[in-house]
């Protein structure tokens, strides 16, 4: 991604480093290889103690820091549960957010660690976890919000535009509360979403809102604010937004043993320790009855 001018670039300041290098150079993308030979993919983890997690630089979910390290909520929790189950070593790749399950299937690492949203489609192309967490939908509006819109219905009334994340859910979202697809841009990373807002050539932009508060908290200057977050509909029925870690169809034992410790997690306090510093709160915890077999079948 490139910038017009150095000013620009100076104020959109970026929420996380782009690019495999900052998570152990480019040759970790290009030669990387899941675990293992012969053994199914738990017990070459733990008996080599390393694990590979794809991630998307989707901030705060997962993504690179300023130092190169790899943080966010999916990659620390994916790193304590890992911990718990005797493989301390967890390396990551970044690739772009639509290519994270076709590498996952190409073998070019066994977990995706990026908050991935549990979707019917996805499901039938990968196997997930318990849903680790349940988010809200928000929009990324001009200070103020001129306009008065609070909701996708409220984009597609107005005939606003709205800017969405390449293969993110928040498109079908968008269309489904009949935003026209003349107004809906769809963009590759999240700064772009803020400086589409900023710059006009959008209204507005379509993410959780965990995601939209914590671009904020890292732009204060940029002159926009976040909407309350609200539940989205598709074919006039509510549709619940929660995110898993992704596996391959055949990594029934894999994702087996990181459930048992998600719940673990989930159930001790430990996940909100950890996901806490990147904006996540109790009321992300996902309830009970919310499974993933009624996420990829709804």
């Amino acid at each position: 991604m490139a910038h017009s001018e150095w000013t620009r670039r100076d104020f959109f300041r970026r929420s996380a480093v782009v690019g495999a290098a900052a998570v152990g150079g480019p040759a970790l993308l290009a030669a990387c290889q899941s675990t293992g030979g012969g053994e199914d993919t738990l017990t070459a983890a733990k008996n080599a103690k390393t694990i590979k997690i794809g991630i998307a630089n989707e901030a705060p979910y997962g993504f690179a820091n300023s130092s190169g390290e790899t943080t966010g909520e999916a990659p620390e929790v994916a790193r304590a549960v890992f911990k718990a189950l005797g493989v301390d070593n967890v390396q990551a790749s970044v690739v772009p957010f639509d290519q994270l399950i076709p590498a996952l299937n190409a073998k070019q690492f066994d977990v995706v660690a990026a908050g991935m949203n549990i979707t019917p489609t996805r499901c039938k192309a990968a196997l997930f976890s318990d849903p680790d967490y349940s988010a809200l939908t928000a929009l990324l509006v001009p200070k103020g919000n001129p306009q008065g819109i609070t909701t996708l219905a409220d984009v597609a009334s107005k005939k606003v535009k709205v800017a969405v994340l390449s293969a993110a859910v928040e498109k079908g979202y968008a269309t489904g509360a009949g935003v026209a697809e003349g107004d809906i841009e769809t963009l590759d990373t999240q700064d772009n979403m803020l400086r589409a807002v900023t710059t006009g050539r959008v209204y507005c932009a379509a993410l959780t809102d965990i995601s939209l508060k914590w671009l904020v908290k890292q732009n204060p200057d940029a002159g926009v604010e976040v909407t309350a977050g609200f539940t989205p509909t598709e074919n006039g029925q509510p549709v619940v937004s929660a995110g898993g870690f992704v596996f391959r169809q055949d990594d029934t034992s894999l994702r087996d043993a990181f459930n048992q410790q998600l719940k673990t997690l989930h159930g001790n306090g430990q996940w909100l320790q950890i996901a806490s510093p990147f904006g996540f709160g109790e009321s992300n915890l996902p309830s009970a009855d919310l499974t993933t077999d009624k996420l990829c079948n709804a």
